[in-house]
Formats: C-alpha cells, sequence, structure tokens
C-alpha cells in the first residue's frame, strides 16, 4: 500500500506544480554572448570657472564583446546582469575661446568605460520559439585609463549612475526548455559623467564638463540556458 501511495504522488507532482515555475526551478540560468554595436548619442555643456562656453564634444561608437548572465526567477520574470568594457575615441568640438580657439576642434584622446548594468526584465511567450522581453534597471559606469590627448595636461572622469531600458527576443533553437538560442538585444543607457579637463599650458585654464554620453546598445549573440 505504502508503494503504491508513493507511486500516485509521483504521477501527480507535475500537475501540482505549474510546468512554467518548475521549468525555471530546474533550469533557473541562462548565458549570453553578443557582440553590440555601442552608439553614444553625446551631448556637453563647457564651461570655464562657471562661465559657459561653447562648444560639446564627440564620442566615436565602438563595436565589443558582451557578457551576460540571466536568472530566471519564474519563466516570465528574470534579472540580468550586462558586463562589457569599450574604449571611446574623444574630441570637443565647435570650442571657442576667446583670443585662443576660434570654433576648434580639440583632442582629448580616448577613456574606456566599464558600464555594469542590471536589468530585470518581463519574458513573453516563454514557451513559444520566438520569446520577446522587455526589462528596465540601474546602470554604474566607471572610467579607467584615462588618455587626455595631445593638447590636455591632464582629464578626469566622475562615475556614473543612470537608468537604463532594454528590449531583446530570444529564438529558441532547440525546441526544448534550456539549450541554445539566437538573441537580438537593444538597449538605452543613461550614462552622464561630469569630466574636468586640466588645459593650465594651452588656455592656463581648466575646463569643466557635465557630459551625456547616453548610449544606444545593439546587441546579437547566442544564448544558452541551463
Amino acid at each position: 500500500m505504502k508503494h503504491h501511495l508513493l507511486a500516485a504522488l509521483a504521477a501527480m507532482s507535475p500537475l501540482v506544480v505549474p510546468a512554467g515555475i518548475a521549468a525555471a526551478e530546474d533550469n533557473p540560468w541562462m548565458i549570453r554572448g553578443r557582440v553590440i554595436a555601442v552608439l553614444p548619442d553625446e551631448s556637453a555643456d563647457l564651461s570655464v570657472a562657471g562661465a559657459a562656453l561653447p562648444g560639446s564634444v564627440d564620442i566615436s561608437d565602438q563595436y565589443v564583446p558582451e557578457l551576460d548572465i540571466t536568472y530566471f526567477f519564474n519563466e516570465n520574470i528574470a534579472a540580468e546582469l550586462i558586463l562589457a568594457v569599450t574604449p571611446h575615441d574623444v574630441e570637443a568640438i565647435n570650442v571657442t575661446v576667446p583670443g585662443a580657439l576660434d570654433n576648434a576642434t580639440v583632442d582629448l584622446g580616448d577613456v574606456w568605460l566599464l558600464p555594469p548594468t542590471l536589468t530585470l526584465q518581463y519574458h513573453f511567450r516563454p514557451n513559444d520559439q520566438f520569446k520577446p522581453y522587455i526589462g528596465a534597471g540601474v546602470n554604474a559606469t566607471f572610467f579607467f585609463n584615462e588618455d587626455e590627448g595631445s593638447v590636455a595636461d591632464g582629464i578626469d572622469y566622475d562615475p556614473s549612475v543612470g537608468f537604463a531600458l532594454q528590449a531583446g527576443i530570444d529564438y529558441d533553437l532547440d525546441g526544448v526548455p534550456g539549450g541554445w538560442a539566437l538573441n537580438a538585444d537593444v538597449k538605452k543607457i543613461w550614462i552622464n559623467p561630469d569630466v574636468t579637463v586640466d588645459f593650465s599650458t594651452a588656455l592656463g585654464a581648466t575646463v569643466d564638463a557635465e557630459v551625456d554620453i547616453n548610449p544606444l546598445v545593439v546587441g546579437l549573440g547566442l544564448a544558452y540556458k541551463y
């Protein structure tokens, strides 16, 4: 009798726990590898000693690999940590300083960005072959290996914290819970550092800049769900 009861409970267990939640608990982790295009939508407010200075910035596009780690709380809700580093060339453009520069372009060297981003996602149609999702979260960007270029004496970038929005789709290649998928993903990230540029030699002044980088990040790659 005891053996019959255990067998009956085992047979009923898939009916007691919803299939999607069971699959999420059995396979909660997804790893994605993407190639991303980082496309800044840049602007800047420049000033010297509190006085506005005409000009803005130009920040180069970049193409780099990206690694993403996703944890599924259930079949619809997941959290994703997005990891990448990107180098960018930076120029000050249309800069005018009376007696020194007139609508000039100034090389500000290059800088590396480490922008880890955490998003909370909602995955639509998790049991279909096409699995779209949306997400929103927070970004923290850190700057390193700053090179001030050929004109400035030094440059300093403050860390930035901002919001991030995300939309994407996974295309299931295996037809089973977990396994391989193709992925396409788009993110908008708000990155707004304060930048200080030392122009003591060239201009006898320090230029302060409130910079908006705000890149659009477009990615294509593969995903594997355990």
